[in-house]
């Protein structure tokens, strides 16, 4: 059986880096390279960060659009590796449109495990700030922070950025 290809997360706050570290990353692997995009246009603003993304990206990759149901998008991936950008923004997307998280989240880390092929994931690291005050934002924190654990046990590099620099945690 052949060796599964490697597991990388890379965690970060807003604007620290942490997409560019992972483009890199996933650069390292030949093409054809899968850039799995879970981000959806609700606003002007969103509209133009996702077209910011798609100019730093270029042409070399194939982008495969996933906001709700990325576990069955990651199902038989065709490509030499695949960088998922980013779970805050599909947890977020999966609580927009009350989903069932705990279904969903179970679904991904199932379909993670078996993935053959290289795979970077982006995900913010929201925790390092005050516990915001409100409750529905506290159980998204929460319940991100707990997804972000489970794939960084099951990944075999793990990166958090900060301004721009990496630390390298696994």
């Amino acid at each position: 059986m052949a060796k599964k290809g490697p597991k990388l997360l890379v965690l970060g706050g807003i604007k620290s880096g942490k997409s560019r570290l992972a483009l890199r990353l996933a650069e390292k692997f030949p093409p054809p390279r899968l850039f799995i995009a879970t981000a959806e246009a609700f606003d002007k603003e969103m509209a133009a960060k996702i077209r910011a993304h798609q100019k730093e990206r270029g042409q070399n990759w194939l982008t495969i659009e996933a906001p709700v149901d990325l576990p069955l998008t990651l199902k038989n991936l065709q490509g030499n590796v695949c960088l998922i950008d980013c779970l805050t923004v599909w947890l977020g997307n999966l609580w927009y449109y009350r989903k069932n998280l705990n279904f969903y989240i179970e679904n991904f880390l199932e379909v993670f495990k078996k993935l053959e092929i290289p795979v970077v994931v982006v995900s913010n690291e929201i925790g390092l700030g005050p516990l915001p005050g409100e409750k529905e934002s506290r159980k998204f924190a929460e319940k991100l922070g707990l997804l972000n654990q489970k794939v960084a046990f099951l990944c075999d590099e793990i990166y958090l950025v900060m301004a721009g620099y990496p630390l390298k945690l696994k």
